[in-house]
């Protein structure tokens, strides 16, 4: 009876007038730090191989805060709001280490600086039990990787719980084998913890490089965003499972009305974690009285554009990216001969000649104008010397 009633009031505070005005308070106030903060990465368009990923991560605030605010309205569709949120998630950790790339001057760049480079032991990222691992273009490609199979992964899983919606199938909460909710759910759980732990072997290889872009502040906002929601939402799931919470659209409503609580201190977080200050500094007009609202809008529309996804998804499980990795363990005497190099690379400083050699143009072009985001390498494999686009 205690059970219900608490259940009733729980249920009461988060359907009622004043609770939808209090997240939609937070959400808006969220929204609105956010998009100033957009803005002004937009205005000051200074960097665009940096801010192209920045402005994308911090798009993230709106499109979860709005989604879950709409979710608490209309308790009946959340799951629909749900997907597309979750899928927004899945492209953000896709940016952020493409933005981590980017701050280190690219993949090139950081094969020269790293290549052969011990890869700290640690229990908790697994290395271990890897005591010779180095730095290498495989292990560059497998963080890369391990984040872009969940772009891909999220979406379809998405469809499917849409689908599975629609026919009476998903019954969110519900973890019985005859529902799809676990398959999904046990889907999205190991396709989010390969992505993140790319992103944590990604960190651990490059923690000496990033030290100078406060990699932590950043790395805990974009995790802590994915996996709280995460964790609270499965939570949920439980209570109601076991009937602690007495409906599936409750448990829904509890975690959308948390997720725009929490979505007003991310987007304080955020505000730190990515400052426009120093991208205004570089800035020709650090008021930015002299930049059209034309401008403005065309690095927008840029930002928009997720070709690079696709492209970079073709790149990196293409053969040749197979090639390009095997052929880094070719012999040293192999490669001299080939190259003409001496011992030790004059690219990396080690005896690993890096058979990669990259240039990125801006994926927006030159100051940030677009030119279709046209990505060049330059791939010497062992038969030959092509440039691959």
């Amino acid at each position: 009876m205690e059970s219900n009633y608490t259940e009733w009031c729980c249920s009461l505070l988060v359907s009622t007038p004043v609770a939808h005005a209090i997240s939609g308070m937070f959400v808006f106030t969220a929204i609105i730090i956010a998009c100033f903060q957009v803005f002004q990465h937009l205005r000051f368009y200074t960097v665009p191989e940096q801010q192209l990923w920045i402005v994308r991560i911090l798009f993230i605030i709106p499109v979860y805060g709005f989604c879950s605010w709409i979710g608490i309205l209309f308790p009946q569709y959340s799951v629909y709001f749900d997907a597309i949120r979750s899928c927004y998630e899945a492209f953000v950790i896709y940016n952020f280490i493409r933005l981590c790339i980017a701050y280190l001057g690219g993949e090139s760049s950081i094969l020269a600086s790293l290549s052969g480079t011990p890869i700290p032991r640690s229990v908790i990222t697994g290395t271990c039990c890897f005591p010779r691992m180095t730095f290498s273009i495989r292990y560059l490609r497998f963080c890369i990787q391990s984040t872009l199979q969940f772009c891909f992964v999220k979406p379809v899983v998405a469809l499917v719980t849409i689908i599975l919606e629609a026919v009476h199938y998903y019954n969110e909460g519900n973890w019985d084998p005859k529902y799809g909710y676990i398959y999904c759910t046990f889907a999205y759980n190991i396709s989010v913890t390969f992505a993140l732990y790319g992103l944590v072997l990604f960190y651990t290889a490059t923690k000496p490089l990033l030290s100078n872009y406060k990699p932590v502040l950043k790395f805990f906002c974009i995790k802590s965003i994915i996996f709280l929601s995460f964790w609270q939402g499965l939570l949920l799931a439980i209570l109601y499972w076991v009937g602690v919470i007495q409906s599936a659209e409750n448990a829904a409503a509890y975690q959308n009305f948390l997720i725009t609580i929490e979505m007003f201190l991310a987007a304080l977080l955020l505000f730190f974690a990515f400052p426009y200050s120093y991208y205004q500094s570089l800035c020709k007009d650090p008021q930015g009285r002299g930049i059209p609202m034309t401008s403005i809008s065309s690095h927008f529309r840029d930002t928009l554009n997720p070709h690079d996804v696709v492209n970079d998804a073709i790149h990196n499980f293409s053969r040749v990216y197979q090639q390009y990795a095997i052929q880094e363990d070719l012999s040293e005497s192999d490669e001299d001969k080939k190259f003409g190099r001496s011992p030790t690379s004059p690219t990396t400083g080690t005896g690993v000649g890096v058979s990669l050699y990259a240039f990125k143009k801006s994926p927006l072009g030159k100051k940030g104008g677009s030119d279709g985001g046209q990505e060049k390498t330059v791939l010497l494999v062992e038969s030959d010397e092509d440039e691959i686009y």
